[in-house]
């Protein structure tokens, strides 16, 4: 096995050291020997590429700037489609960048696309199989500002309304505090503390998904 050295501090995603990670996957592994529970975290830098909104309006401006021309210059329509396809270009390059790709997409659109990522990432992590429908889901999508908890029906069906969400809440005001780690660990001790009440360890608790912290590139 290969030695971990001072690379640890290095920043693996864009939120966690290497370091920061094995401590969520070291909470998980606390929280899983009191229940009888799965809890799984994960973290995505983004949540959808967003690669047509740039195209979307380089195209619509682009549509747009022949009509001026056209109609207040004698240009031959060569220059014209010319100057179309270059501010078509242009727009494409300036828009492209994340920052400004994210910029331009709706909030609710982002909500959206981030939520559906988390029920993919419940069902790709194989949480809806677990023995009692215990699984629970920490997820947070970097890009979008997004976070939330996915409680399978078991485990679900017995917290107060209300409770993920309070979880979440702690969740974000760490991550906006510069504190990502401090939030997952607390997150999950959290889920662990609801599971471990309604759903002790028995005689035999085979641990069925991996403790640790998924990071999706």
């Amino acid at each position: 096995m290969q030695a971990r050295t001072s690379t640890d501090k290095r920043r693996s995603s864009a939120l966690f050291t290497l370091e920061e990670q094995d401590r969520i996957a070291a909470a998980i592994g606390d929280a899983e020997r009191a229940t009888a529970g799965e809890i799984v975290a994960v973290v995505a830098n983004e949540s959808a590429r967003y690669l047509h909104v740039p195209f979307m309006w380089a195209a619509l401006v682009a549509l747009l700037v022949p009509w001026p021309l056209v109609y207040f210059t004698w240009w031959p329509v060569q220059w014209i489609y010319l100057i179309q396809l270059a501010t078509f270009l242009v727009l494409l390059m300036l828009l492209m960048p994340q920052p400004v790709r994210l910029a331009l997409v709706p909030r609710t659109v982002k909500r959206e696309r981030a939520h559906r990522h988390a029920i993919e990432q419940f069902l790709a992590q194989n949480l809806h199989t677990t023995a009692g429908r215990t699984g629970v889901l920490i997820f947070v999508s970097v890009a979008e500002h997004y976070a939330e908890v996915l409680a399978d029906t078991g485990i679900d069906a017995k917290v107060p309304e209300g409770t993920w969400q309070e979880i979440v809440d702690r969740l974000t005001s760490r991550i906006s505090e510069g504190r990502p780690a401090d939030g997952f660990v607390e997150a999950i001790h959290a889920a662990g503390k609801h599971l471990s009440q309604h759903f002790p360890p028995g005689s035999h608790d085979p641990n069925e998904l991996p403790n640790k912290l998924i990071v999706l590139d």
